[in-house]
């Protein structure tokens, strides 16, 4: 499949790049046509420009300064996400890569009365979340009900990509994880990606 991986990390050593590097060898080595948009090293800007925001509603939304990152979701068949959940949040660079790139147009189209928004990512058919977390499993789940899984899933594939499939991982008490455990986690990495071909 053709993989489109969004990582997002301002440190090159974090425990984050470490597991972009393992999902990029697992997908390559299973002969999967891989794309790496690293948004860091990229200096992708995640601010809306007025230009983008007034074509919101207009026939054409104005994707010319991101027309690379649409191409590669818009091929894309496989998306990988690999982000540091911070405040039980996207990082800002990730939910700016949202914003101006899942835009009208490209991820969705505006029903003409405004109503619910039409789905336009069916190529895209398998989404892998990889995510750390510094708290513990339970406030996550538990207290704050997993709120980027839910974005995720409801909000962002569910309008748009409603003919994907999407698996969750979540690496919790990251800040403090012997080698073990991150290698545990990498199992499930390679398991998730292994169930691709099922």
């Amino acid at each position: 499949m053709r993989c489109l991986v969004v990582t997002t990390h301002p440190l090159s050593k974090s425990l984050c790049k470490q597991l972009t590097e393992h999902v990029v060898n697992k997908l390559t080595s299973m002969k999967h046509e891989v794309v790496i948009e690293d948004l860091y090293a990229e200096e992708f800007d995640p601010v809306l420009t007025v230009a983008e925001r007034e074509s919101y509603y207009s026939t054409s939304y104005d994707s010319s300064k991101i027309s690379e990152q649409v191409d590669r979701l818009q091929e894309a068949e496989a998306l990988v996400l690999l982000f540091p959940t911070w405040w039980f949040s996207f990082p800002a660079m990730l939910k700016g890569w949202f914003d101006r790139v899942w835009g009208p147009g490209i991820a969705y189209d505006h029903a003409s009365n405004l109503g619910a928004i039409k789905p336009r990512l069916d190529n895209l058919r398998k989404v892998l979340v990889v995510t750390t977390l510094g708290a513990p499993w339970w406030v996550d789940r538990l207290i704050m009900l997993q709120p980027v899984k839910r974005i995720l899933k409801v909000a962002l594939l569910g309008a748009c990509a409603k003919k994907s499939t999407l698996k969750y991982l979540s690496l919790y008490n990251s800040e403090k994880l012997n080698e073990q455990s991150i290698s545990r986690f990498k199992y499930k990495i390679d398991k998730a990606i292994n169930d691709w071909g099922r």
